[in-house]
């Protein structure tokens, strides 16, 4: 996806910070240079997991009100915030590693807000979605001038209110024009394409390659 961000992001004010909330929050940050405007490489792409996106919420609804998520953010908006759990949350080393990096579906649990209400639980989930991404923005090269997000997270209103609380600029991509239902189809076929020309999909910047590197083999039928 990274490099997908940075071709729909180059015509704005940049930098930018792109953000897709799906199981997992993760996102790229794009600056500028001639490197992002013609061949999309070198330091002006990073791109890193932030934390649980909704993944933990969802969870959470299922196990107290066996819900598949929290719909329209109902419960964490009528919950409040236990801190220190999410100082609990905060404290794993995983947010003082520097990008890239990368998180696993089970890196984090629910186990710490089992003494909680159900909505309390919500709320402190939400907060610690909101506060991992907030505390990536250390590792960009400069500030991002606007958050953009994407992912279902962004039809979330507690995500959004704890994002726009710590954060400058916070919008949906729809607020730029992008189409945010399609694109992560968008993204692969755009990658089916760089990767028929040879161009890289992967860079050190955003996965930790030694090298630029593209993927995948074509076969046409």
């Amino acid at each position: 996806m990274p490099l997908y961000h940075a071709a729909l992001g180059h015509t704005l004010e940049l930098p930018i910070a792109v953000l897709n909330i799906g199981g997992l929050g993760n996102l790229t940050w794009i600056g500028r240079s001639e490197a992002v405007t013609k061949n999309l490489l070198a330091h002006d792409i990073i791109a890193f997991d932030t934390g649980p996106g909704n993944v933990l919420i969802n969870q959470w609804a299922e196990d107290t009100y066996g819900m598949a998520y929290d719909e329209e953010g109902k419960l964490a908006l009528a919950g409040t915030v236990d801190e220190a759990v999410l100082a609990e949350y905060m404290a794993h080393p995983y947010f003082t590693e520097h990008p890239p990096k990368s998180l696993d579906r089970h890196s984090f649990s629910v186990d710490p807000v089992k003494h909680l209400s159900a909505e309390d639980g919500a709320a402190t989930l939400t907060a610690f979605t909101a506060e991992a991404v907030a505390q990536s923005a250390q590792y960009f090269p400069a500030p991002a001038k606007r958050w953009l997000v994407c992912g279902g997270g962004r039809l979330n209103p507690a995500i959004m209110k704890a994002l726009k609380e710590r954060l400058p600029q916070v919008e949906t991509v729809e607020e730029v024009g992008w189409e945010g239902d399609a694109m992560e189809a968008q993204a692969f076929a755009f990658l089916a394409v760089r990767s028929m020309k040879g161009l890289p999909l992967s860079l050190p910047t955003t996965t930790g390659a030694s090298r630029a590197v593209t993927g995948g083999a074509f076969y046409p039928v």
